[in-house]
């Protein structure tokens, strides 16, 4: 096992630039998931790791050594693809094996240790197959056997369940997470998937545009957003927004004049437009108006069968709201929500960041 430390690096094509200045270390043992939509840097980033990249500035080490000078093969990496790269002549053993034999390993200590790695991955069976017999999910295991078998310092994964459909995305997430526990191996996994992220992740990372935007812990930067744009793409369905002025500290101000209570003054002065988010399953319906509530206009009911989803508008804007199954039934005639304070994120109408109350520091955007 070992760290990985990514020191202020950047990665530019041409005049290009895709990846600005990435500060991060990675603990030894820890797994870290990059989350961000596609072209945010992730994959560029991972492959700067793994050395099929060269970065243009900044270091990067592993176990204390950096290795920008180093060829893939010297770094200790093992990564497991997307598109699984197998070859399709050999067979499943042959696979896995691969880079033992190239090696020199000796030919009973190779079968050995492809028998063993065979059998934490439930493959042992499939060993004398081809992978063109094999499932999605067999093909990802073999995938992730040949990398394990070379006992690699670091794993890195680039999107390796974005193939399978929807259940066997489920299986594989939580034996990729059974697996890191038995082995405890560093692992950096990138994903545009946040429930992936969410499921697998030690540490989040999320990236826009080729910056760091959050790190954190899944639940902290679930309810702690450190900007618009982490809110809105961490949840599904994502965080709502509405857009109000601070009236006076801990007061907001909707579109229609609705005042809304907030948990603390924030930083932003009375008078400041801001943007109140807040996730749909905080919201808590009710039959009747009452001091602080705010009126909800129904549109649509979608039946999800362990739950509901609600849509409307709050303000003129549209929100969707979360509710269990056993919640009864949704009234037609009108719906009213309380909105817990200390549940709504204030973020600043024009740079997205997030504004703190202040006797709560967390969730800020990294320096």
């Amino acid at each position: 096992m070992a760290a990985v430390d990514i020191r202020k690096v950047h990665k530019s094509y041409g005049k290009v630039p895709t990846v600005h200045g990435v500060d991060l270390s990675i603990a030894d043992g820890e797994f870290v998931v990059l989350l961000g939509p596609s072209g945010c840097g992730k994959s560029t980033l991972l492959r700067m790791i793994a050395g099929l990249e060269a970065i243009t500035a900044g270091e990067i080490a592993i176990d204390g050594i950096v290795v920008n000078a180093l060829e893939p093969r010297e770094r200790g990496c093992a990564m497991v693809f997307q598109n699984y790269a197998l070859y399709p002549h050999m067979t499943v053993a042959d696979n896995i094996g691969y880079a033992l034999k190239v090696a020199g390993v000796p030919k009973p200590e190779r079968r050995a240790r492809i028998t063993a790695v065979a059998e934490n991955l439930g493959i042992a069976e499939l060993l004398e197959r081809k992978p063109g017999t094999l499932s999605g999910g067999q093909r990802q295991r073999v995938a992730i056997g040949r990398a394990m078998i070379r006992a690699p310092k670091v794993f890195l994964f680039d999107e390796p369940l974005s193939n399978l459909d929807a259940k066997l995305r489920a299986q594989m997430r939580i034996e990729i997470r059974r697996l890191h526990q038995r082995l405890g191996v560093t692992s950096v996994f990138v994903t545009h998937d946040q429930v992936e992220a969410m499921t697998l992740a030690d540490r989040l990372v999320v990236l826009n545009q080729g910056r760091l935007e959050q790190i954190g812990a899944p639940a902290e930067v679930y309810r702690r957003p450190a900007s618009r744009f982490v809110a809105g793409f961490i949840g599904a369905p994502p965080m709502n927004f509405l857009a109000a002025t601070l009236a006076a500290p801990g007061v907001a101000v909707l579109g229609d004049g609705a005042r809304l209570a907030l948990a603390g003054p924030g930083e932003a002065p009375a008078g400041a437009a801001v943007v109140l988010g807040f996730r749909p399953e905080d919201a808590r319906p009710e039959r009747q108006p009452g001091a602080g509530s705010l009126p909800f206009a129904l549109e649509l009911v979608e039946e999800l069968g362990a739950g509901r989803l609600l849509h409307g508008r709050i303000a003129g804007t549209e929100c969707v709201l979360t509710l269990p199954s056993g919640a009864g039934a949704v009234p037609e005639d009108g719906i009213w929500l309380r909105i817990p304070p200390d549940a709504i994120n204030l973020f600043d109408a024009q740079s997205g960041a997030r504004l703190a109350a202040a006797s709560d520091e967390a969730g800020r955007r990294p320096d």
